[in-house]
């Protein structure tokens, strides 16, 4: 394993910090219709900072530092995030939506330091570090053993790869909060339940 530069590090902290989203309504701090509406102002001003960005230079050093080579003439990974979690916190209800922002939050900021480089499938021992990480958030989140263990290989196939479609990156900062939650609330709507 190599180890991380300080920029990857960087990056990592402020990926872990997006768990204060699903904090606030764990903690009782918010209701989660007020999660929903800061996720959606979030993503609103992402959505400017992006457009800013991209189309008329926005030449901040923090988006020089935050973002890799492939996000400059792309959506930046943190504009991503916030559409992943956003869309998973408007399409689903808490039970399956904070885990599966968890996983986004936590999960993947440990596999990106313990994995591979930018692009590409990420090793089998990422993998499994992955799958347990996520597997430990289903589980404390109290739902159903078949729920957990598919929500959690959903993440980690989610975090597993970053497939280029046309050029563009589909990056796992989108994919792993939609995805999760999706097979999550497929397992509970449709699959018999087993506790864990």
């Amino acid at each position: 394993m190599t180890v991380p530069d300080h920029s990857e590090v960087k990056r990592r902290l402020v990926h872990v910090s997006g768990t204060g989203y699903p904090a606030l309504v764990l903690l009782d701090l918010a209701t989660y219709d007020q999660l929903r509406l800061l996720l959606v102002v979030s993503s609103v001003v992402a959505v400017g900072l992006e457009t800013v960005r991209l189309f008329v230079g926005l030449d901040w050093r923090i988006f020089d530092e935050l973002t890799r080579e492939y996000e400059q003439d792309n959506l930046a990974g943190y504009a991503l995030y916030l559409f992943g979690m956003t869309a998973a916190a408007l399409l689903f209800d808490q039970r399956v939506a904070i885990p599966a922002m968890l996983m986004l939050t936590i999960a993947d900021p440990i596999s990106g330091l313990a994995g591979s480089g930018e692009l590409g499938v990420k090793a089998t021992h990422t993998l499994l570090l992955t799958f347990g990480v996520c597997m430990l958030i289903t589980s404390l989140s109290g739902l159903p053993l078949v729920t957990a263990v598919l929500g959690a290989l959903a993440a980690t196939l989610a975090d597993g790869a970053k497939p280029i479609v046309a050029g563009y990156v589909i990056d796992d900062n989108l994919t792993i909060p939609v995805a999760s939650a999706v097979v999550m609330w497929l397992a509970l709507r449709y699959l018999p339940t087993v506790s864990v």
